[in-house]
């Protein structure tokens, strides 16, 4: 006999013992001290800059502006699977207990995420507006309730189809998210908090009931799934393989110069390959852009001399670690065995790429200091830049690699 209970269980189970396998590879990873000393010089300057600051500084609203994207976005993981569509389907009516518990473990996880973030809000909110410590449980309390009703909203929208009715569910309570954090964290009177706390229960109340007689989108919800997925197999297949992990590709037709710049070769098979998937395929010309994006900015702002070079060093090795598993890419595809081309001639197609991306940010980060006047260490930053392309490209990748 179907037990809704039982299947939650187990799907539950299998997802704990797959993501906490792969954790063990990510925990105990070099990524990790990088990350953690990134986060602790980011502490230093955040409190440094906390302690500037004016009781006119719009705080409440930054802290609204914040919060309320985390509030809004709130996906139910669901841990469906291709097969269910076709065998749970007919079982829709008899999943409520199925869906309510993945609504709960979803508030749960998304709760931890609101914790952090609170935590590193509370010192601006203590500062500017006086407030004592003492409350961060009250208004993680409010926090998380505010959480759950997105969470009922959010999961009777994904009973539309139409993507208009998602983008339109998205703005309005982004908005009223805002306006409601802004209230409790401004010292408002509880009445301006409550009117758009009662709006968006009255949101919830609206979707509930126009959603009454819709069934489940069962295909976007399991695209949703493993998009979900996807993005935890990416981050784990940095340090170990991922068989589960599906490849995504993205026409970039404006990037195709970077391709016409390499000659046609029998030799340089390989760069075409390589090249052509880094532009397209899974995250990786996303992840260059983002970490460039955010080193470049964190330089701008940091002004001690040593640091910059250090900070622009972290973030070239954050990018370096993380394209490694393009060279891996291909694996499971037997035709790239068939290329006539030499083993030396394929890791030279990939050091030559990864070196030139290095290099790139390397000049990216040394011209943002420049910017900003500092003609000598934007020179340093240049050259010890690339001096660290070179060591990472062939020293560390190739032992790497080869592990």
């Amino acid at each position: 006999m179907f037990n809704p209970q039982e299947l939650w269980k187990e799907r539950f189970g299998t997802f704990a013992k797959e993501t906490g396998s792969y954790l063990r590879y990510i925990l105990n990873g070099h990524l990790v001290i990088v990350v953690l000393f990134l986060l602790g010089t980011a502490a230093f300057y955040y409190q440094e800059w906390i302690q500037t600051l004016q009781p006119d500084f719009p705080a409440a609203w930054i802290i609204a502006f914040i919060l309320a994207a985390l509030l809004t976005y709130s996906p139910v993981q669901t841990f469906l699977t291709e097969a269910d569509k076709i065998f749970l389907l007919p079982l829709e009516t008899r999943l409520a207990d199925y869906f309510r518990k993945s609504i709960i473990f979803s508030l749960g996880l998304q709760s931890y995420l609101l914790l952090i973030m609170l935590a590193v809000l509370m010192p601006l909110h203590v500062k500017v507006h006086g407030a004592d410590f003492k409350s961060f449980f009250i208004l993680l309390s409010a926090v998380i309730l505010i959480k759950l009703v997105n969470l009922l909203i959010r999961w009777h929208v994904q009973h539309h189809i139409e993507s208009s009715v998602k983008l339109t569910d998205n703005i309005i309570r982004y908005s009223i998210n805002a306006v409601l954090i802004y209230f409790i964290f401004s010292g408002a009177q509880l009445i301006f908090a409550a009117i758009p706390a009662l709006i968006l229960i009255l949101l919830y109340v609206y979707y509930k009931k126009q959603t009454k007689d819709k069934g489940l989108k069962w295909e976007q919800l399991i695209e949703d799934e493993e998009r979900r997925m996807n993005a935890f197999y990416r981050v784990a297949n940095l340090f170990t393989d991922v068989p589960k992990l599906r490849d995504r590709t993205k026409r970039r037709k404006w990037l195709d110069w970077l391709v016409n710049i390499i000659p046609y070769r029998q030799d340089l098979a390989f760069s075409h390959l390589y090249i052509r998937t880094f532009a397209r395929a899974g995250d990786y010309y996303g992840l260059l852009l983002r970490l460039t994006v955010i080193g470049g900015a964190a330089l701008y702002f940091l002004t001690y001399g040593p640091g910059q070079i250090l900070l622009a060093l972290l973030f070239m090795y954050l990018t370096g670690f993380q394209l490694l598993p393009l060279w891996n890419h291909h694996q499971n595809k037997l035709w790239v065995n068939l290329y006539p081309v030499a083993e030396p001639s394929r890791n030279r197609s990939f050091t030559s790429l990864l070196l030139g991306i290095l290099i790139f940010q390397a000049a990216v980060f040394a011209g943002i200091v420049l910017f900003k006047g500092d003609l000598v260490m934007g020179a340093i930053v240049l050259a010890s830049g690339v001096a660290f392309a070179i060591f990472f490209v062939y020293f560390y990748s190739q032992k790497r690699l080869k592990s």
